[in-house]
């Protein structure tokens, strides 16, 4: 065989193996009835991308006592869904905020870095959004998986 021809040949067996990856989507609704048209949380490859949620307890309603209440139960929501995953906060990577009113900021934020004692995801936010169910705060995440 001729040099040319080897490196064809080597060519075109590297070229089908070089194939980009194609991620495997999953889809993991909540237990439960749904609180709208969407899933809980899903998987991209390595990564979980998890709903917003806001501070409702397991009745669905609302907690009472404002934006520090509302950021606890909310994040609390995040990690039982993150814990149903088979995943920890640490493993959390990105974060969006979304809050009725940005000046309660520093007050979410009390919260918040309760729930991430280590590194900080990295995280956006928004301020002054009309929120579903009239919530102060809701949170949006992603988890990369082990």
């Amino acid at each position: 065989m001729t040099n040319a021809l080897r490196l064809t040949a080597l060519s075109v067996v590297l070229l089908g193996f070089a194939r980009p990856a194609i991620a495997q989507v999953e889809f993991r609704p909540a237990p439960g009835a749904a609180l709208g048209p969407f899933t809980e949380a899903v998987r991209v490859g390595n990564l979980l991308f998890l709903s917003g949620m806001i501070g409702t307890d397991s009745t669905g309603t609302l907690v009472k006592g404002g934006i520090e209440a509302e950021t606890r139960q909310t994040l609390e929501n995040i990690r039982r869904a993150v814990v149903r995953n088979g995943l920890t906060m640490d493993r959390v990577v990105k974060c969006t905020a979304f809050l009725a009113d940005i000046a309660e900021w520093p007050a979410m934020n009390q919260v918040y870095v309760t729930f991430f004692p280590g590194p900080k995801p990295a995280r956006s936010a928004l301020g002054g959004v009309k929120l579903v169910r009239d919530a102060r705060v809701e949170i949006e995440c992603i988890a990369a998986l082990r």
